[in-house]
């Protein structure tokens, strides 16, 4: 048995003991030390972000990463960022059973995420996660499921839904919705079709693809590859799969699709008002894939019940089209020296965007601040449910990439139709021990 096998059942047997709850939910805000404390899983160049070991609203305590240089990189960071002396964790499992942390941070490649947010939940912590949310709908499913049934608080760390610019836009995604919303683009129950790719301003960053034949080579005597892998297949260790080139590898990622889509395919499914589905059909077309190494696509469609589409323009033979077209309206990116998006109405008449949402009913606020959720137990607006949504309808776009080929998508049962080499992809096995852990009660 290796260390970090030992290490992790050592750690199992210490969450068994006792149920962790942090003094925050007991205690409530008047109590002697009411600041929210936290740790991060995973130290890659992602940790260092100001969403991560930058983020002021709550106290970092400690953080770990099976690669050793990365943990005295943090430990470095931490202290110039003004956190002083924090802890440095042998691993994931035993900052779990800290009860001194409240929330864990999961800045780990996606292959790690399902496993992480489970037993976090199950040991009592709140979850920041990075996107995408899991590799697998399988994954996604099980994190919504448990999250909630352990009452936790769950953020994805994604924010275009309720802050910041949307993509060439110029403004946050909130106006696109009201157009929606309020049935500018397409009447109730008609389609929209919404085209995503460099001619709307969105880049699928193909350069995501891994090596055909990496070649084995000799561990770092800092590096705990096998803890790395965690539940992913058991690979030779070549330094092209690891931290910053992981992308490209399907057991750990999904490419392009892997890095951007989450940013940009939840903003879209709150735009058209899509929180609480899925789509019902995924069609691909482009080159076959490697079964190890990520590679392009040339198009990717994703059609709901409605008939609305969202079309991931990889090819660019969409590079003109609108970013949304309905019965009614049409949407535009702003144009150059605009300060917004642009509208026109069916016939083409360009309309005063900014004139028209003046007079508009505005979208449901949102619930914004995690440590708030945290505090007093209210839903993030960006959480394991919506989150899994949006991560489902790229997660359905890489099986679909990987088959080669399209197919129908259950949004209720959460299973491709008919179809078992589809949901193959979608619900993967694991190594173990990770396995037992992610689907213990």
């Amino acid at each position: 048995m290796n260390a970090s096998r030992r290490t992790f059942l050592k750690g199992t047997a210490a969450l068994g003991a006792f149920n962790i709850i942090p003094a925050k939910t007991l205690w409530g805000a008047g109590a002697p030390s009411n600041q929210l404390t936290r740790a991060l899983i995973g130290f890659g160049s992602i940790a260092g972000s100001e969403n991560h070991l930058a983020f002021k609203g709550s106290r970092l305590i400690g953080l770990c990463d099976p690669d050793r240089t990365h943990v005295a990189n943090g430990l470095d960071k931490a202290r110039k960022a003004g956190w002083g002396k924090i802890k440095a964790y042998a691993n994931f499992v035993e900052l779990l059973a800290d009860k001194d942390v409240d929330i864990v941070h999961i800045c780990t490649p996606p292959h790690w995420h399902g496993v992480q947010s489970v037993m976090a939940a199950r040991a009592g912590k709140d979850i920041w996660c990075e996107k995408p949310m899991t590799r697998t709908v399988g994954e996604g499913k099980r994190v919504m499921e448990y999250v909630k049934a352990k009452k936790r608080m769950f953020r994805l760390n994604t924010w275009f839904r309720f802050k910041d610019v949307f993509y060439g836009f110029g403004t946050p995604v909130k106006p696109i919705r009201q157009v929606v919303e309020n049935n500018l683009v397409s009447n109730p129950g008609e389609p929209i079709r919404c085209v995503f790719g460099a001619g709307q301003g969105f880049n699928w960053k193909f350069f995501w693809s891994g090596l055909v034949n990496a070649r084995p080579q000799k561990i770092p005597e800092t590096f705990d590859w096998d803890m790395w892998l965690g539940p992913a297949p058991w690979k030779p260790y070549n330094k092209h799969r690891t931290h910053g080139t992981f992308r490209g590898y399907w057991d750990y990622d999904g490419g392009g699709l892997g890095d951007m889509a989450q940013h940009y395919l939840d903003p879209v499914q709150y735009l058209l008002c899509k929180d609480e589905t899925s789509p019902v059909r995924v069609d691909y077309e482009g080159p076959k894939q490697h079964p190890e190494s990520v590679g392009r696509f040339d198009r990717i469609t994703l059609t709901y019940a409605d008939g609305t589409e969202v079309i991931l323009d990889g090819n660019e033979t969409l590079k003109n089209e609108p970013f949304l077209r309905g019965t009614k309206g049409v949407v535009y990116p702003k144009q150059k020296g605009g300060k917004t998006f642009r509208m026109t109405d069916a016939s083409g008449k360009e309309l005063d965007v900014e004139g028209i949402l003046r007079d508009l009913p505005q979208p449901a606020p949102q619930q914004t601040d995690f440590m708030d959720s945290v505090r007093n137990r209210k839903t993030f607006c960006l959480n394991e449910t919506n989150g899994f949504r949006s991560c489902t309808m790229f997660n359905i776009a890489i099986a679909a990439e990987r088959l080669g080929r399209g197919f129908a998508f259950d949004p209720v049962t959460l299973h491709a139709k008919d179809d078992p080499a589809a949901d193959r992809f979608l619900y993967q096995s694991m190594r173990e021990p990770w396995a037992g852990e992610f689907n213990k009660d």
